[in-house]
């Protein structure tokens, strides 16, 4: 039986979301650790990955159940019993033996979370603290990012990919009991892309992202603090 999970996690402590050869401490090292101890030996693959010290409200993993285990709602209570704190099972269930978790993907959606202050140790893990940022400024600028774009300039070097070509579908802030929230919606993202263009949106003005984003010229953007950063949705 193939079944979904869709995970939640704290990325604070983690090399990043996918399975290491040299190390078991990221999100999914930790989730087969678990799985093989009940008998699961099948490889999880997870909708994407999310590098260190993101967040994840709702990462998509699937994998093929052995026979033994049928029973889905014990398989939720026992896995989350035994998985580090940081990191939840929030739902499973039987899906179609075509379902994949990366490739039937339609959309991904991203939240980018930023307070205009100074940083406290309270929500360090969870905030990127940006004291200079401008809402009106990131809510104008952002939506220069929709519509089908070669992000090439808004990658990370060393990606394994066929395309630089992303569609975005919507991209806005808003405020939210102080915070300002930037949400990004496309079919896909490259490695490091969201937090490359959040660094462009707090770094450049609008005609330098816009050079940027349409290949003229490349300017030295710093990715954006990744402890900011949630996936916070995958549409099938």
């Amino acid at each position: 039986m193939r079944c979904a999970l869709t995970l939640a996690y704290n990325g604070t402590s983690y090399l990043g979301s996918q399975t290491q050869t040299q190390t078991s401490n990221t999100i999914l090292g930790q989730l087969q650790i678990v799985l093989k101890k009940l008998g699961i030996d099948e490889k999880v693959i997870a909708s994407g990955r999310t590098d260190k010290g993101v967040h994840a409200t709702a990462q998509v993993c699937h994998l093929d159940l052995p026979k033994h285990w049928v029973d889905l709602v014990k398989l939720k209570r026992v896995v989350n019993s035994m998985l580090p704190t940081a990191i939840q099972v929030r739902s499973v269930k039987e899906v179609d033996e075509s379902f994949h978790a990366r490739y039937s993907a339609k959309k991904r959606v991203y939240r980018y979370i930023i307070k205009a202050s100074d940083s406290n140790p309270f929500e360090s893990d969870f905030i990127a603290f940006y004291k200079d940022a401008n809402f009106q400024t990131l809510n104008k600028n952002i939506k220069l990012f929709i519509g089908e774009h070669d992000f090439a300039y808004f990658m990370k070097s060393g990606s394994d990919i066929n395309s630089t070509i992303r569609v975005i579908y919507s991209a806005y802030a808003y405020k939210h009991n102080g915070l300002i929230i930037l949400r990004f919606e496309a079919n896909g993202f490259l490695r490091a892309q969201i937090r490359l263009m959040v660094g462009a949106l707090l770094k450049l003005n609008a005609e330098e992202i816009q050079a940027q984003l349409t290949l003229k010229k490349k300017h030295n953007v710093k990715l954006a603090d990744c402890n900011g950063l949630y996936l916070s949705k995958i549409n099938y």
